[in-house]
Order: structure tokens, then C-alpha cells, then sequence
């Protein structure tokens, strides 16, 4: 059976502390009390660069045990790469201990710039590097370069697992019938991202889950959603919920402290 995640993009938020959690609350304790709440969490520390595999397991034992993390991928594959030449840095990313996160692994999201319009050639050359299970992954995990030392890797899986994912895109050549038939030709999740208006709102489904990402449909990053709107993603995700498709939502309208205060009003309507 499908089933809807909600949650939200990080956790350590100083503006937080004192509003979604209590004051008071230890500040090592934060993810513990977000995810004894919500269903999943996106992980963006990874994003900015290689987290270590000390830093996974805690993650993974101080959250429930059917919960999920979504993990960003590396700005230096996205950003700085853009996307070529990236067989080395594919595998430092993914021997720098996602795979220690274990049961609880979840879509691996990939957002690229603004900049880096629609380039069949680049995307598909990407998508294929891509691992489609945890034992793919370990292979490529194997390449890691000296980045990523012995003692700051993790190349082992417990369990062969499928892996998904899905990538955010920020630039207007991607809402054109070639970009959403190469999404579906490789099962890549084109991300529905509520921007503001700012970056394409793409709802088109191309792989075999969706994945949502709610910047503020007002303000980026600021303004919350009212009830009215959080009623129709919720009318929109239980259309999705019909088709089959499980569904990972996630706020990251964190500036003002509105996201996790949203993500729960969300799931309380699914």
C-alpha cells in the first residue's frame, strides 16, 4: 500500500528552540523529539559537503525505528561539477557513510542550479552513473578516492535495498515534453517544488514515488501556508496516494519557523 511521509528539511534551527521545541530541550535531543512527531527528514548538511559515517549512525539511533531520512546530494556533483565528470565524486558521497543510515535510507535528492538548464546528454550521462540499490551503491562506494580515508568511510550494506531518486530542478528548459520523457525513461522522481512562483511548479509524475518540496508558496522560504492551501496538497497527495505512488513532502519554509508547524498540520490531514 502507498503511503505519504511529512516532514521537514533539517532540524537544527536556533529559531526554533522555544517555539517547535520546548524550551529547555537539549539541543543534541532536537531530531529525537522532531522525528518521534513526523514521518521523515531531509538531511542538507550533505549537500554542503561529505558528513561522516559517526554522524549517520547517530541520526539513525536517535530516530524511530520505522523512520526515514531523505538525503541531499553533494553541491560539488551539482553545482560545481554540474553533473559531469562525477563518477569519483558519486563515490566519495556514497562511501562517506549514507549507506550506515541502513533501513532508514530513504530518496536520494539531487536539486540543481538555476543555471544548469535542460541538456539531454548530461542528464542521461548522470542518470545512468546513479546506483539503483544499496549494493550498486557499495560498488561505487569502492572508488572512493582518498577524500574519503578508510577511517571516514562506510562501504557496507546490510541488506540489498532499491534506492530512488529524485531531482529539483530550477531553470524553465525542464517544463518541455523531452525533459519530463527523460525523467520517466530513467524512474527519476522530478521534484514538486512550491517556490513562490520563483522556479518552475512541476507536477508531472516520472518515477515511481513523488517527492514534494514546500519553500513557501508566498514568500521563499518565509511565509507559511494556510489552511486552505495545506487542504489542497492534501487533496492533491491523496490523488497520488489513489495512483499507487508513495509520497515524501518536505518544509523548507524554515526562516520564520513556519515549517514544522506546517509539516504537522499537513500530516494531521492525511
Amino acid at each position: 500500500m502507498a503511503s505519504a511521509r511529512i516532514g521537514i528539511s533539517g532540524w537544527r534551527y536556533p529559531g526554533w528552540r522555544g517555539d517547535f521545541y520546548p524550551k529547555g530541550l537539549a539541543q543534541r535531543r532536537e531530531l529525537e523529539y522532531a522525528s518521534e512527531r513526523l514521518g521523515t527528514i531531509e538531511i542538507n548538511g550533505s549537500f554542503y559537503s561529505l558528513q561522516r559515517p559517526s554522524s549517520y549512525r547517530a541520526w539513525f539511533d536517535a530516530t524511530p525505528d520505522d523512520f526515514v531520512f531523505a538525503v541531499k546530494g553533494g553541491r560539488f556533483v551539482t553545482h560545481m561539477k554540474r553533473l559531469l565528470d562525477v563518477d569519483e565524486a558519486l563515490a566519495n558521497f556514497f562511501a562517506s557513510g549514507i549507506l550506515a543510515l541502513g533501513s532508514k535510507l530513504g530518496p536520494l535528492l539531487w536539486q540543481l542550479p538555476p543555471t544548469l538548464g535542460f541538456d539531454e546528454p548530461r542528464l542521461s550521462g548522470f542518470f545512468d552513473l546513479l546506483p539503483r540499490t544499496t549494493t550498486k551503491a557499495v560498488e561505487l562506494a569502492r572508488g572512493r578516492t582518498d577524500k574519503v580515508p578508510d577511517d571516514r568511510a562506510w562501504v557496507d550494506t546490510d541488506a540489498d535495498r532499491p534506492l530512488r531518486h529524485a531531482v529539483e530542478v530550477r531553470h524553465s528548459d525542464f517544463a518541455t515534453s523531452a525533459a519530463i520523457d527523460l525523467f520517466r525513461k530513467h524512474d527519476i522522481a522530478l521534484v514538486v517544488a512550491d517556490t513562490a512562483g520563483r522556479y518552475p511548479f512541476l507536477t508531472e509524475v516520472t518515477g515511481g514515488f513523488v517527492y514534494v518540496r514546500m519553500h513557501g508558496d508566498k514568500e521563499l522560504y518565509a511565509s507559511g501556508y494556510t489552511s486552505a492551501a495545506l487542504d489542497r496538497w492534501s487533496e492533491r497527495i491523496e490523488g497520488w496516494l489513489g495512483d499507487g505512488l508513495d509520497v515524501y513532502v518536505y518544509f523548507d519554509n524554515d526562516m520564520k519557523g513556519f515549517a514544522p508547524h506546517d509539516a504537522l498540520e499537513l500530516q494531521r490531514r492525511l
